[in-house]
């Protein structure tokens, strides 16, 4: 016997019950989705605008400018729409943009020349151990500094000096060598003419991503978990932004002019994130390919590998960690302090130095040229905005059971994963994080 009640059997709630009124839409909502449906703002912010001639105040909403749809669709699709124009009429460009910058103005020139006084006096007062008139020229300093941004200068004119690490910049003798182009100063691609005379620019749509971690099923999902790479997805996942970095930079060096681009980054059903490039002008495959295989990124992290301490067990804070008046962490048993972030790199250095991680990309690397104002290069812009509007958790689902325990397994990785250099996470090896 079928016992399943249809929703249109369910008898209406009693009129001015509390099952009626929690059927009714939430005014908020209600102005939400009407604020939607006219092209207006969900989240305006609220300026106060001052009439420097009469002095009356009032109130402006003015859009909050959010490009995540979760937040403000409305803000969220005229921002989409905007990098889809953008991306139009910067892909497949023509003539070389004018980037040349504005001739400094007497302002300007006024104001370098106050911040360099103040710089030599405020040198010189450190030199004589006078710190407090020392600091307070540090004030005017910046104060000075935010003058010239607001006065059209970009840019610092003293930037601190922060000593950092130098390492070998010798390539690694199982990755590719790149092959070298001379380079010219511009940023479009060449012009082709036909047999028959027609002059034609054709650009690029590169799609990368990550290596293999083990076989998957046709849904994303690893056919044995137990042998799937789960750390190694998530160190992939972690440092894939600089691995894209690494990439545009040795494009640059291959195709012997300025490539720009319009990129966008999305999951794949297996979580492993790929990115889609639109390129201005056209690479032979074969150097393309070859820069695609021969880009990685090394990570020199500590070489860290087993847990210390746990969430039952974690170290505590101290006041005077080391007896000189420091702050840091402390084991909670012994009360000795743990290695700083820079004491845990003189280890590293001082041994057979390897990096901690080396990313790379996976061999399946698409390449297709493609001309302006093409039915297919439509296709492809709106396939690059396509997720624009969405963070990367929100771009993808997991509708099966097998999915979310693939997301759960690869998040559990991610939860005790160090992700930066001042990640709590490095806790749980007993190394005090970077800044801590």
């Amino acid at each position: 016997m079928n016992t399943t009640v249809s929703p249109h059997q369910i008898p209406a709630p009693r009129k001015g019950s509390r099952a009626e009124r929690a059927s009714m839409p939430v005014a908020a909502d209600v102005v939400r989705e009407a604020a939607i449906t006219y092209g207006v703002c969900t989240r305006p912010v609220p300026m106060r605008v001052t009439d420097t001639v009469t002095g009356t105040v009032a109130f402006v909403d003015v859009p909050c400018g959010s490009t995540l749809d979760s937040r403000c669709p409305t803000c969220a699709e005229r921002a989409r729409r905007l990098r889809m124009h953008q991306c139009r009429e910067g892909w497949h460009l023509e003539a070389e943009p004018i980037l040349e910058p504005q001739p400094p103005n007497a302002e300007q020139i006024g104001l370098v020349l106050e911040r360099a006084d103040i710089t030599a006096a405020h040198r010189e007062l450190l030199e004589h151990g006078d710190d407090l008139t020392a600091a307070a020229c540090a004030e005017s300093m910046i104060a000075v500094d935010g003058e010239l941004n607001r006065s059209g200068v970009r840019g610092v004119v003293d930037p601190p000096v922060r000593p950092r690490r130098v390492r070998s910049t010798r390539r690694r003798q199982d990755a590719p060598d790149l092959p070298r182009c001379p380079m010219a100063n511009t940023t479009v691609g060449r012009a082709f003419t036909g047999r028959d005379g027609t002059v034609f620019r054709p650009s690029l749509f590169l799609t990368v991503t990550l290596d293999t971690y083990g076989r998957v099923t046709g849904e994303g999902t690893p056919l044995d978990p137990d042998t799937y790479d789960y750390v190694r997805a998530a160190r992939d996942a972690i440092c894939f932004s600089r691995l894209l970095d690494r990439l545009v930079q040795n494009l640059r060096r291959v195709a012997g002019y300025d490539v720009q681009y319009f990129a966008a980054v999305e999951p794949q059903r297996r979580l492993a994130p790929h990115a889609h490039f639109a390129i201005r002008g056209t690479i032979p495959r074969t150097v393309l390919k070859t820069a695609v295989a021969a880009t990685y990124h090394q990570v020199w992290w500590p070489a860290a590998k087993e847990h210390l301490y746990d969430q039952d067990h974690r170290p505590v804070w101290a006041e005077d960690s080391d007896g000189n008046g420091n702050s840091g962490f402390v084991d909670p048993n012994t009360g000795f302090s743990l290695k700083t972030w820079e004491q845990a790199l003189d280890e590293l250095e001082a041994e057979d130095a390897r990096p901690r991680h080396v990313a790379r990309f996976g061999a399946q690397t698409d390449v297709q040229g493609l001309l302006a104002g093409s039915p297919e290069a439509d296709r492809r812009i709106g396939y690059l905005a396509k997720y624009l509007t969405k963070s990367m958790g929100e771009a993808h689902e997991s509708p099966s059971a097998a999915q979310r325990e693939h997301l759960d397994r690869l998040q559990a990785v991610l939860a005790v994963e160090p992700c930066s250099p001042s990640c709590p996470n490095w806790l749980r090896y007993g190394i005090q994080p970077k800044g801590a």
